[in-house]
């Protein structure tokens, strides 16, 4: 049986899945739901005196209304998916097969909840709920014969299947033979039964899944796969379904039990409190119960966190319910002194029959006597009654044990979803990029990446955790002319070439004397070769744990630089070449298929030279695509270091791009950049048709300039999209690195991320009908909120003038047409000049200018205060502009605690927006097509190559 089978989404949150669903840590969050459940039904029992006759279908409209709250959030969670995804329409075989199911699944659970179980006593009640499984435990069975696999579990299936039955038996016995003519109480107990089996198809289609893999059935499979692609539609029809018959019986019931409706609207107050306790206590407790229980999962802290409270739940419920009833029983025995020998049918008669149905006072001796009430049709006098009552719970409960024996057993893998826990899969490779930096403080962290990478490799044992690292290093323009040579062999390293090969020796030295009692540095000579290429040399160490690092040095005269082109030089290198050879061997040396499809499970991850992470970030990124084949790529958490304003205004714009547009994207749509500075991408997904070819496409257009070459990492993850596959946010993955420090490089940086997003952006809305179809993650509405994020992006520098428009009406109580076209004078004089001026003479008049427009806005910000103030209200439009800013960041951080601190830095995020929105957006506009890195102020015209550039990058080359 697999895990999943007590996973199923389709169940109500009710005591059905609350007692087959996994355990939380907080077990009285299980007992307490099923308890105030159980305390409904008792409540609609017709003999019960805390509800009043005609008040009845009260108690049964809300055991109705916690059968179909699941239905209804089911069904708004997957119409929210059906509109931010790509949901197909099932074919009719297999809506009608869903359908019927479900129709069955529903019919028993309202039969069994709103018919049966009011006119059962409380022990059968909370016992009859171990038996729903029986269905489970026979097919388990079926399973279990059809894999041939597992079979330690085939006897103790086998048993709980008769177990259950036994139970079955036993309450028949109980309740039939006590009067034979009892029609109705035949009725009851035939639809407690019914129902009860009904409720048991809930998982068929774990085990339909399950015996078609087995199976050699085509259209089973084909069916199977039709289920898995149209799984949100699926969802909404049966949700519906579901709401529809509860309703149907529920509202058929009553009239047909000689019930009025109209008591609903005419509940005197008390007795509406008492409902309004117990039913919003089952719901809590059903919500939170529901929350641990994913908890658990997502922790795989099975054994305790979920096999225990599966098991000790009805026992809990058990002692919440009955030992009062023993109390009050044996404290009314004492009351007598022994006056009088009073069994429990006399108690029954005596106390709890004739009691008096006044609800003053305390309401918990009523509740004790209604629970009590259901157990006097059977005599608990006698040991006959009390031995069948027995043993169907104890049956019904060893059933369940041992249907779900084989939960102890489990090997839960590291991060692993629910529905893959039976399903190995190995790392079989991992590629590491890195996009090095010409700048030697990047030396330390290059070199303990490489430190704790190597040292991090995963022992042999357990092997399902091992992985094949490889570190491969692109050094652009690594080779410096020679005077009085030519050609190839007239270039030799330059000095950070050179530098690089140092920190290596430098690493391998550590490493080998690490171990060392007393530690002594000693000159150690890392186990290399050298390699003269076609591209200038290549440097192979071996690091060592086994680990190897592979250094690439260009020579620009022999290939093409930038970082772009070294991605496409790698890529083809890894994916075009290596894996192709590694695949050819295997195929050679006679590995199955499953095995050839394992060594394409490789990914690599992409880094600047100055990124710093843990090993354990990059281990999520790869639990990530390994759980969800779709998964393209994957980003992490990206956290800038450095010191300044410029950096603390860097600091509060990446944490609220991660809590508010990264996860917006990754929730409703999916990522649509994943920054090359700390990313894992599939190889499988590069290496797919239209990605790695359009890739390596030259620029031969102004357009192309802008969005191949000044945003590469931005338009791979667009052909990705373009492709069907998934960009997905991790933020548990965290990675640190170095920021821009002064106003130059800031602003080179986001000159070319301005224009190259907005690009690829509108490349994507561009492609909508075709993205939406291909694309499962993608929708048209997802596409549409880009479209608005878009207009909002071009939108901003007229904003900003209207706000500090604004500012100076207030300030200096002019016109505001007036102050509009104070606002707009000097960005239009600074356009004109950027037509005139070099780049660097620009980033000085900017600079100049965002000082004063941050004194500006310091004061604009004091006025909307102090227009609040004065005025006593925020229903001004800059007052809910900014009143609304501020409540979003602040919950947001609140939300983050660990970078709550970043809020403060917020501040100076406001008053920096004009220069950051209004006069980085001209110098953005103006020197669009200017394509150097900010070390050259270089225009190419449509059609000409990429001028070249010999002076180090800067950090202002960083990927987003």
């Amino acid at each position: 049986m697999e895990l999943s089978l007590l996973l199923s989404n389709n169940l109500p949150i009710t005591f059905i899945d609350l007692h087959l669903f996994p355990g939380s840590p907080l077990m009285k969050y299980l007992a307490g739901a099923q308890t105030s459940f159980l305390l409904l039904i008792t409540l609609s029992n017709e003999g019960t005196k805390t509800l009043p006759a005609d008040q009845k279908p009260v108690a049964l409209l809300c055991i109705g209304c916690s059968l179909i709250t699941s239905s209804v959030l089911l069904f708004l969670k997957s119409f929210w998916k059906a509109c931010y995804k790509t949901s197909k329409l099932p074919k009719k075989a297999t809506a009608a097969l869903v359908l019927f199911f479900e129709f069955l699944v529903s019919l028993g659970a309202a039969v069994l909840t709103i018919v049966a179980m009011p006119h059962l006593d409380i022990v059968t009640n909370v016992t009859i709920l171990n038996g729903v499984g029986v269905l489970s435990a026979l097919l388990q069975v079926v399973a279990q014969c059809t894999a041939k696999e597992r079979n330690r579990f085939l006897l103790p299936s086998i048993t709980a299947f008769i177990l259950i039955l036994l139970g079955y038996i036993l309450f028949l016995v109980l309740y039939i033979m006590k009067d034979p003519n009892d029609t109705k109480m035949a009725i009851w107990v035939g639809l407690a039964v019914g129902g009860s089996f009904l409720v048991s198809f809930n998982w068929w289609d774990n085990y339909f899944r399950l015996i078609s893999e087995n199976s050699g059935s085509v259209s089973l499979k084909m069916l199977c796969r039709d289920m898995t692609k149209c799984q949100n539609m699926l969802q909404i029809l049966s949700s519906l379904l579901r709401i529809v018959v509860t309703a149907c019986v529920l509202g058929a019931y009553v009239p047909l039990s000689k019930m009025d409706w109209g008591i609903v609207t005419s509940i005197p107050s008390r007795e509406t409190r008492i409902i309004a306790i117990i039913i919003g206590v089952q719901l809590i407790s059903s919500a939170l119960c529901h929350w641990f229980a994913v908890a658990a999962c997502k922790m795989h802290a099975l054994r305790r966190c979920f096999i225990l409270p599966l098991y000790l739940a009805s026992l809990a419920v058990m002692a919440l319910l009955i030992i009062p009833v023993i109390v009050y029983y044996q404290d009314y025995r004492i009351s007598l002194n022994g006056t009088e020998s009073v069994n429990f049918t006399g108690y029954c008669t005596e106390v709890v029959y004739a009691r008096n149905q006044s609800l003053n006072g305390n309401v918990f001796p009523h509740l004790v006597l209604d629970v009590t009430h259901t157990l006097c049709f059977l005599d608990m006098s006698t040991i006959t009654d009390i031995g069948l009552l027995s043993g169907s719970a104890v049956a019904w409960w060893l059933g369940l044990v041992l249907a779900t024996l084989h939960l102890w057993y489990l090997n839960v893998y590291r991060i692993q979803r629910t529905q893959d826990l039976f399903i190995r899969r190995l790392y079989e490779g991992t590629f590491i990029e890195q996009s090095l930096l010409f700048n030697t403080r990047f030396d330390i962290q290059t070199k303990d990446r490489m430190k704790r990478l190597d040292k991090y490799r995963p022992k042999k044992e357990p092997k399902i955790n091992d992985f094949t690292f490889e570190a491969h290093i692109y050094f652009d323009d690594a080779f410096n002319a020679v005077e009085g040579h030519q050609g190839h062999h007239g270039s030799e390293l330059n000095e950070y070439a050179i530098n690089l090969v140092k920190i290596l020796t430098e690493v391998y030295g550590n490493f080998m004397n690490i171990d060392e009692k007393f530690f002594r540095e000693q000159q150690q000579i890392p186990d290399q070769k050298i390699v003269r290429t076609p591209y200038g040399g290549r440097l192979v160490v071996t690091m060592p744990h086994g680990n190897i690092i592979v250094v690439h040095f260009k020579n620009k005269e022999l290939i093409r630089h930038k970082k772009r082109w070294s991605q496409v030089m790698y890529l083809y290198y890894l994916l075009g070449w290596k894996l192709t050879s590694k695949y050819y061997g295997c195929w050679q040396r006679g590995k199955d298929e499953k095995e050839l499809q394992a060594e394409h499970n490789t990914y690599l991850l992409a880094l600047d030279g100055d990124t710093d992470f843990q090993p354990a970030a990059v281990m999520l990124l790869i639990d990530r695509l390994k759980m969800y084949p779709r998964v393209g790529a994957a980003c992490g958490r990206i956290h800038p270091t450095g010191s300044g304003p410029a950096v603390w205004f860097q600091k509060f714009e990446y944490a609220v791009s991660h809590w508010l547009q990264k996860t917006a994207e990754h929730v409703i749509g999916c990522v649509l950049c994943s920054p090359g500075c700390f990313s894992l991408f599939r190889a499988e997904a590069l290496m797919d048709d239209n990605v790695m070819k359009r890739y390596s496409t030259k620029s031969m257009e102004a357009s192309h300039y802008i969005q191949y070459d000044q945003g590469e990492d931005r338009w791979l993850c667009t052909l990705l999209l373009k492709q069907g596959w998934r960009v997905e946010y991790n933020a548990a993955s965290d990675a640190y690195t170095n920021a821009p420090e002064d106003f130059k490089e800031l602003y080179n940086q986001r000159r070319r991320w301005g224009p190259s997003t907005m690009a690829n952006v509108v490349d994507l809305l561009g492609a909508t009908s075709l993205i939406s179809k291909r694309n499962q993650s993608i929708s048209k509405l997802f596409m549409f909120y880009q479209l608005f994020a878009l207009a909002s992006a071009i939108l901003a520098p007229a904003t900003i003038c209207l706000l500090i428009a604004g500012g100076l009406t207030f300030i200096f109580n002019i016109n505001a047409n007036s102050a509009l076209v104070l606002s707009v004078i000097p960005p239009a004089i600074y356009l004109g000049l950027c037509f005139k001026l070099k780049t660097d003479t620009q980033i000085i008049i900017a600079e100049v200018m965002s000082v004063i427009y941050a004194f500006l806005m310091l004061v604009v910000s004091m006025t909307i205060i102090s227009s609040m103030v004065k005025d006593k209200t925020i229903l001004t439009p800059n007052s809910i502009f900014v009143v609304s800013m501020a409540i979003i960041y602040i919950i947001t951080a609140i939300m983050h605690p660990q970078e709550f601190p970043l809020v403060f830095h917020g501040f100076l995020y406001i008053i920096c927006i004009p220069s950051a929105y209004l006069l980085l957006t001209i110098y953005s506009m103006v020197n669009m097509n200017n394509v150097s890195w900010g070390t050259r102020e270089t225009k190419p015209a449509a059609g000409a190559a990429p001028p070249t550039t010999t002076k180090p990058q800067t950090t202002a080359q960083k990927g987003r």
